[in-house]
């Protein structure tokens, strides 16, 4: 059966057989085997080929990866847990933040740290300015989810009125092209910030802020599928929520 994300992985890149034969130095029916899916490339070829069009070893050969190796690179995924947000330093946010060259994504309830933070809001606006993508996706102040975390933490209302501070506080972002903001209506798991191929990932957990949660710094690696994982919910997340209402 022929490997039609390999051949469309080829064709969004532009690839003809002989080209990418060049570019890996084997012969031309070697890549018209792998393509009609008589063969599967050796584990260095599947690396550089999956390198070279963007795209997982595990999404182009589903089969060809063992399981316990998938798990070894998944595991590699992961530069560094802290046990709590709060442990992460400052300047480690901002040189994240500060590599971004494509993408910037911010999930969370409220992210009231991270909007009184003068230094990440110039960073976005730099980012914003020299093309990034950038999206920012908090809970829906209204939402009867959000009244359900405020009570897990035992503060209320609390996290209603930190969602809507800090959307004040991101006014400037929110009237800068190039960032687009929307609210979500779903339980959130994970406060998740996606910038480029890397990945922080604040966990939550029942009856405690998310400064007291651990928090995992993530960066994908080809053939690992951790850090997919939660760019997946991301965009799930982001796919369903809805823009900033008009203000009136």
């Amino acid at each position: 059966m022929a490997n039609e994300r390999l051949r469309a992985a080829m064709v969004e890149q532009g690839l003809t057989h002989l080209a990418l034969a060049e570019e890996l130095d084997v012969n031309v029916k070697t890549v018209e085997r792998w393509v009609v899916g008589e063969i599967v490339p050796f584990p260095r070829n599947r690396h550089q080929l999956a390198t070279r069009l963007g795209r997982d070893e595990s999404y182009l050969w589903p089969d060809a990866l063992p399981r316990d190796r998938v798990a070894v690179v998944s595991e590699s995924e992961i530069i560094r847990v802290y046990p709590h947000r709060s442990d992460m330093p400052r300047d480690d946010w901002l040189r994240v933040f500060e590599s971004a060259t494509s993408e910037i994504g911010v999930l969370v309830y409220a992210g009231l740290f991270f909007a009184e933070d003068t230094g990440l809001e110039r960073i976005l606006l730099k980012k914003a300015k020299a093309g990034v993508r950038i999206r920012m996706t908090l809970g829906d102040p209204d939402d009867a989810r959000i009244a359900e975390r405020g009570e897990e933490e035992g503060i209320g209302d609390g996290v209603s009125y930190k969602i809507r501070n800090a959307l004040l506080l991101f006014r400037r972002l929110r009237a800068t092209d190039g960032i687009e903001f929307r609210l979500h209506h779903t339980v959130l798991y994970n406060s998740i910030y996606v910038i480029d191929d890397q990945l922080l990932v604040n966990t939550h957990i029942y009856g405690l802020p998310a400064a007291r949660a651990p928090i995992w710094h993530l960066r994908k690696v080809p053939g690992g599928e951790l850090a997919q994982l939660y760019r997946e919910s991301f965009e799930h997340v982001w796919n369903l929520a809805l823009p900033l209402p008009e203000e009136d």
